[in-house]
């Protein structure tokens, strides 16, 4: 049996259709062909964009760097004066391809399941800016929230890391980050679909080695890229492998999606296993038959709109004040 024969039937036919559009593999051509080639994608196939108040894009500046970002902000039916809980996004795209646009579905679809303001970050990519960059903004990205959050109508002490596939990875970093510099403000992470173990091991790469989207080829492609020359040491390092960190006590609680077609899908049962033992909360939630990045496709796939909500519950209760 093939990865596409293990495809819920509404994934299979966004695959179908992706497949037949004449775009080739995001990861098969140079970078900036993938950048474009991946925005598209997001435009034609995956449906209307969950609705928001308003977005707007801004800078996050920080001791002499600016990195780009877009707001988004909740519809709200109560009070509008009150600050809000701030969710700082990271997207996905292999630490490569992926931009604010490309990603706009789920950093959109959070804002309004949690009633949350996003924060999508436009970290910076690789090849141009290899490992540690994108590990470095995202850092930047969290202090930024804690200290300017207000600015934005944002409650720096109700802050919590989100992303999809590398920007799960770099969620889970934010998060360990945090936690080294003894933080408070992370209230949860939601990992979705995250890569988390540069060792490209973990069972589900044999198993999902040619699922559609993302290729256990493809994520080693991706990997590859991002750590370029520093990829012996990097595999150790928890600021580039999350897996790798020996103690992960005193992170916030997790919320991690994973797609059961995905290479990626046993590092988030993995890292969902280890939080635990370690006294970390962690809610891990598989959505069978779903590809890698199901979650940005809200406007078509059930399940993706099914995973919002669940974060969305689960952040509201992390939200509440007591």
């Amino acid at each position: 049996m093939t990865a596409d024969d293990r495809l819920h039937p509404q994934a299979a036919a966004l695959v179908a259709q992706v497949a037949t559009s004449g775009l080739p593999p995001s990861y098969a051509v140079p970078p900036a062909e993938g950048r474009r080639i991946v925005v598209e994608r997001a435009r034609r196939f995956f449906g209307a964009l969950p609705a928001v108040a308003r977005s707007h894009d801004d800078w996050i500046v920080w001791e002499g760097r600016a990195i780009p970002m877009r707001i988004h902000q909740p519809l709200l039916d109560g009070n509008g004066d009150e600050a809000l809980p701030v969710i700082v996004y990271f997207h996905g795209g292999g630490w490569v391809l992926g931009s604010l646009d490309s990603h706009d579905h789920g950093a959109r679809a959070l804002c309004a399941a949690a009633g949350a303001i996003v924060i999508s970050v436009g970290y910076r990519r690789a090849p141009e800016h290899p490992f540690p960059a994108a590990a470095e903004d995202a850092d930047i990205a969290v202090r930024w929230a804690e200290t300017s959050g207000p600015s934005i109508g944002g409650d720096p002490s109700r802050i919590v890391v989100a992303g999809d596939s590398s920007g799960g990875n770099l969620a889970a970093v934010a998060a360990l980050a945090a936690r080294e510099r003894d933080s408070r403000s992370l209230r949860m992470q939601v990992l979705i679909c995250p890569a988390l173990d540069a060792g490209c091991d973990s069972p589900s790469f044999t198993a999902c080695a040619d699922a559609p989207f993302l290729s256990a080829e493809g994520m080693r492609w991706f990997w590859e890229t991002y750590l370029a020359g520093s990829a012996e040491t990097a595999r150790e390092d928890w600021h580039a492998s999350p897996m790798a960190a020996r103690n992960l006590a005193g992170l916030p609680p997790a919320l991690l999606l994973a797609a059961g077609v995905d290479p990626l899908r046993d590092e988030a049962a993995a890292y969902a296993e280890r939080l635990v033992a370690a006294g970390v909360p962690a809610t891990l939630r598989t959505f069978e038959g779903m590809p890698h990045g199901f979650f940005q496709a809200q406007g078509v796939l059930d399940d993706a709109r099914t995973a919002a909500a669940l974060a969305g519950r689960i952040l509201r209760k992390a939200f509440a004040k007591p």
